[in-house]
């Protein structure tokens, strides 16, 4: 392990993170709500310790970032930024430096998870700031950094392989700079569309930003108290659910769709998988609602659809309390919850890839029973699937299964109850934000124990960076030689 590497390019991240804060900063100067003097010291000192970095650990020439060192910057980046982004938040009034951190980390990992109880009495320029810290984690801050490491002769697939959602990271363009800047033109198109579109609708230039950030990065911060329910308009409801869709699909078939590829998402097994779950999902909760609590049925698909795509998707925004639901509905969100969204999008949870897999893979097994001596490869659409790989899979699902478990206990030693305990962390670990219990979609993370929030801000960032490149940073092997 080369230190020196590691903390350089972190260095560098950091020198990202702060220089992004001018756009909050020039809000709060625009608005004069106060957030300026937080702000202004916080990218100081974001922008001097990334600096610092960077020069007191100089890169050595040739510099090639092998695996490892790849799996360090990408989860160290992550706790840097999270903790640089606190920062505006620490100092501008938040009860505590963990209250910070958690909701930084919330927003970095694009969880959505808050511990605010009153939203729209914070300054627009750390509102702003929260909500763009959304948008940096989601197509990742660090696919953003190797975008330009080319030009400093820094080789970055490494990280793309480490940070990259899904199981498998697909290199649309031979050059990983290439690739990152594709991605992020996909990203900044439809974030400019729905903020266009969603001003239509009535919201502000300012309010439209933040939800563009928040939908696009599947990560929920809201500037109003109750969500997107404050705007009480189908159209804003229907224009965030097409675009919380649309970024739980996977972004390669987003570019292979604008360069004239019409048919590619179809032809994609995980996208029809996605689809026609989200369709067969809602049709169950619009069933469930309509009569019980919607007396027409347009309403019920109206908040049947968002709710069951705001989950799914894991961007956490919120348009019904769905705790006054019925049972059935209920369990069908927590689902969604665990089920996440597409591989190669800003959606946590497991993923619908590897869901499919699964399946798949168990009913070979059973095929076994009955036929010994076949052989079935494994296919995912035309594709063969190694042994490896669903080896990986399997193993990334057995993790996410204890990690749910060891953390719901932890919260329930500290006196959390047994519902609010497991939803927090399969909301936390799923990078859903909004829960059930004491952290419904009306609730906030406030109540957490101090001890809790650093578990669960723990599940986030395992959620956001696939759960392996965490915890392999704690193998005794990881650091031999």
């Amino acid at each position: 392990m080369r230190w020196s590497i590691a903390l350089h390019v972190t260095g560098l991240i950091v020198l990202c993170v702060g220089l992004c804060m001018i756009a909050p900063l020039a809000c709060g100067w625009y608005y004069e709500d106060g957030s300026v003097a937080p702000l202004f010291l916080s990218l100081c000192v974001t922008v001097l310790a990334g600096v610092f970095l960077m020069f007191f650990f100089p890169r050595p020439k040739p510099m090639v970032i092998n695996h490892r060192e790849g799996m360090v910057i990408v989860s160290l980046g992550w706790i840097v930024c999270a903790f640089f982004g606190a920062l505006p938040f620490a100092l501008g009034g938040f009860p505590s430096f963990t209250d910070a951190y958690f909701e930084s980390m919330s927003g970095f990992t694009t969880t959505g998870a808050s511990i605010l109880t009153d939203i729209e009495a914070l300054p627009k320029g750390l509102l702003f700031w929260r909500s763009l810290t959304h948008w940096l984690g989601g197509m990742g801050i660090i696919v953003l950094t190797i975008a330009i490491l080319p030009f400093l002769g820094v080789g970055g697939m490494q990280l793309y392989k480490a940070e990259v959602p899904g199981p498998v990271a697909d290199k649309l363009q031979p050059r990983i700079k290439d690739t990152a800047m594709s991605l992020w033109k996909v990203y900044v198109l439809f974030t400019v569309v729905q903020t266009v579109l969603l001003m239509f609708g009535g919201m502000d230039l300012f309010e439209s930003v933040c939800h563009a950030f928040g939908t696009m990065a599947t990560g929920g911060f809201s500037t109003r108290n109750a969500s997107v329910a404050a705007y009480n308009s189908a159209y804003i409801d229907y224009v965030i659910t097409f675009f919380m869709i649309v970024a739980g699909l996977n972004f390669a078939l987003h570019f292979q769709l604008f360069r004239g590829k019409p048919l590619v998402l179809w032809r994609d097994p995980e996208f029809r998988f996605f689809i026609i779950l989200v369709f067969l999902l809602t049709v169950v909760v619009t069933l469930s609602v309509q009569g019980s609590n919607y007396p027409s049925w347009a309403d019920a698909a109206r908040f049947s659809v968002f709710q069951v795509a705001s989950i799914i998707t894991t961007t956490g925004f919120a348009t019904a309390d769905y705790e006054l639901w019925l049972p059935l509905p209920q369990g069908v969100l927590l689902l969604c919850m665990f089920i996440g969204g597409c591989a190669g999008s800003t959606a946590g949870g497991i993923k619908c890839m590897r869901v499919m897999l699964l399946f798949k893979h168990s009913y070979r097994e059973l095929f076994r029973l009955v036929h010994p001596r076949a052989v079935l490869p494994l296919k995912f659409g035309a594709k063969l699937v190694k042994e490896e790989v669903v080896a990986s899979i399997w193993g990334f699902f057995v993790l996410f299964i204890a990690l749910f478990v060891l953390s719901s206990l932890a919260l329930t030693a500290m006196g959390v109850d047994v519902l609010t305990s497991f939803a927090a962390v399969v909301a936390c670990i799923g990078n859903v934000g909004p829960g059930l219990g004491e952290v419904g979609p009306v609730n906030n993370y406030s109540g957490i124990p101090a001890l809790g929030k650093w578990v669960l801000s723990f599940c986030m960032l395992l959620g956001r960076l696939e759960i392996y490149t965490v915890l392999v940073l704690f193998m005794p092997e990881f650091w031999r030689k």
